[in-house]
């Protein structure tokens, strides 16, 4: 299924709009709704190391990839970080996969994005989603010990 073009979007933007220059509905298709930003990111105090988990925030729908309250969802969840063209290049956790990452650092994006494939789904298909993956909700951690045991590598 392809998506019918989005008359908000200008053709290719990403290739030539700087992110401080993108409107709104630009930002948000950058959006490959992978789902790995959702996801519980545990730091190393010592060596700042980051090791991602498959633990979800609460309000991650894990068949759609998607936040259920994606309006509210700061109000909801305190500490749910919105993306800016400020911040996208200072937040250590971002994916290496994410559109907004890549794009800061100059780099295309990758042939499954769905602005690239026209597909919504070939972030799935890709296998580059975390549809399928999750092993647990933040509100189901007792511990925050338990989160070790929900641990991937980054690039899965």
């Amino acid at each position: 299924m392809t998506a019918a073009p989005n008359p908000e979007l200008r053709d290719r933007f990403w290739e030539s709009v700087p992110l401080e220059e993108m409107t709104a509905a630009e930002w948000e298709a950058l959006c490959d709704g992978c789902g790995k930003c959702c996801m519980s990111k545990l730091i190393d105090d010592d060596t700042d190391e980051i090791y991602y988990t498959t633990v979800a925030c609460p309000l991650f729908d894990a068949g759609l990839c998607r936040c259920t309250d994606y309006l509210n969802r700061q109000e909801r969840v305190p500490d749910c970080v919105q993306l800016t063209p400020d911040n996208v290049r200072t937040i250590p956790w971002l994916p290496k996969t994410c559109a907004y990452r890549l794009l800061a650092e100059g780099k295309p994006l990758y042939q499954w994005h769905p602005l690239i494939s026209g597909d919504p789904a070939s972030v799935h298909a890709a296998s580059m989603s975390m549809r399928g993956r999750v092993t647990a909700f933040e509100q189901d951690m007792a511990h925050e010990g338990e989160y070790l045991d929900h641990m991937i590598e980054e690039g899965m």
